[in-house]
Parts: structure tokens; sequence; C-alpha cells
């Protein structure tokens, strides 16, 4: 048992801190059904039904979104890459419109009933007011669109466009597709914006960049990203 079982962030909940921290984290950090959380959490003597762990899931892991977002703020990069990927919902087409850094990080995601300049321009104003600030160049493939919306929201902006330059934020909707094959489908876009506005704060905190690293080096950062997850969940042991 830890000192901060009972911090006011988990009142009138009957299980333990650690319990719920943990159900959250497996469900937002690796791609598993609320059903997979369900079963890992009886293996391990915990038993709740799958429509906690979503409880759970929605409401903490909105809590623990938001306090990685402030952690970052102003540390990720300033070359943005841009793109959008189409997600069908009930029939319906949406596109969900993603923005990175170099690294990977993700910066922002918005999902969009529209493929046009009014959406590109939606992204890059909320981008802009997360990061406080514009990038030093942004990246994206030959979509007209971002050109459009950069020549009014970010005038002074480099802009690279060509097809497969943006690899880096193409290769970030990978998760999400996987989520979306282990639960038939997202069942609504205020769903699939509520779930990618929780994972990929999530993901950013376990992201170590792609470049080669001592071995040592790797475990301490994944070291550091662990502590910091629980700090944010308010785990400190005594």
């Amino acid at each position: 048992m830890t000192r901060f079982s009972r911090d006011p962030l988990y009142r009138r909940h009957r299980f333990p801190a650690e319990v719920i921290a943990y159900a959250v984290w497996l469900y937002f950090r690796f791609p598993l059904s609320l059903r997979m959380v369900q079963d890992l959490l009886a293996a391990r003597g915990v038993i709740v039904s799958h429509q906690t762990v979503r409880l759970w899931a929605e409401k903490f892991g909105r809590h623990f979104a938001n306090d990685i977002r402030k952690r970052s703020s102003g540390r990720l990069g300033d070359k943005w890459y841009f793109d959008e990927v189409v997600i069908t919902i009930g029939g319906k087409k949406y596109w969900l419109w993603r923005a990175v850094d170099q690294d990977g990080f993700v910066l922002d995601v918005l999902v969009q009933n529209r493929r046009d300049a009014k959406a590109a321009k939606r992204l890059m104003r909320k981008l802009l007011k997360r990061q406080g600030r514009s990038p030093r160049v942004m990246i994206t493939d030959k979509l007209r669109s971002y050109g459009a919306a950069k020549r009014e929201i970010m005038p002074g902006v480099e802009h690279r466009s060509h097809k497969g330059l943006n690899n880096r934020a193409e290769n970030s909707h990978q998760p999400v597709r996987r989520r979306e094959r282990i639960m038939k489908r997202f069942k609504s876009a205020r769903q699939l914006q509520r779930f990618v506005s929780i994972h990929d704060p999530i993901a950013n905190l376990f992201h170590i960049p792609r470049h080669d690293i001592p071995s040592n080096h790797h475990r301490q950062l994944r070291a550091t990203a662990l502590d910091t997850w629980r700090q944010i969940a308010r785990l400190h042991t005594a």
C-alpha cells in the first residue's frame, strides 16, 4: 500500500490507486481491448468488469493525459510533420489530422469530417495555441490544403511539401489503426477524439526516439518514464 492510495483523485473508488492506474496504463500503453485488460487484472486476482475499466480509462486517463501535456509544454520539437488519414465510422468517413515533431512525439490530433483548407487551418490554430509558438519548418505531403492554410495561419514558416517527406506523421497513425482493429472500429467521432486525446500524450511519455543509444541509456529513459508515470498517477511509495 502506498502513501497516496487515498489521494482525493481516487476518492469514492473502492479499488486501490495502484490497481486503477495499472489498468489505465495497460489500456493506453498497449493495443489491448477492455476485455483483455479485464482478463489481465483477473490473472492478478483483481475482479472487475470491462465496463469498470472503460470508466477508469475515461476518467483517470483524461487526468493523466492533461498532466503529461503540462509537463511537456514548450519542450517538443520545432519541425512539425503533418498528415491525415481516413477513419470510417458507421459508414461515414472522418479524417484524423495529426502533427508530430522531428523526434516522433505527437503534437496534436484532431478528428474532423473535412479534408480541406478549413480543416487544416483548424488544426494549425489548435497547435499554435497549445504549443505557444510557430515551428521552424512544417513538412507535409502534396495535399494543397496545407499550403492554403499555412499562408493564412503561419505565413512566415518554411513549408516543405513532398510525398514521403512526412513519413513520421504517417507512421504515427499506426497505433490508432491497431486499436481500430482490436475494437472492431470506433463507434463515433467523439469516441475516437476522446481516445486519441488520451492515448497520444501517454504514448509520448513512453516514446523513446528511434536512434542508436546504449542499452543502459535506454533503460534509464524507460525508468524515468515509469517514474514520471508514478508521479502523475500519485503512486509515490513511502
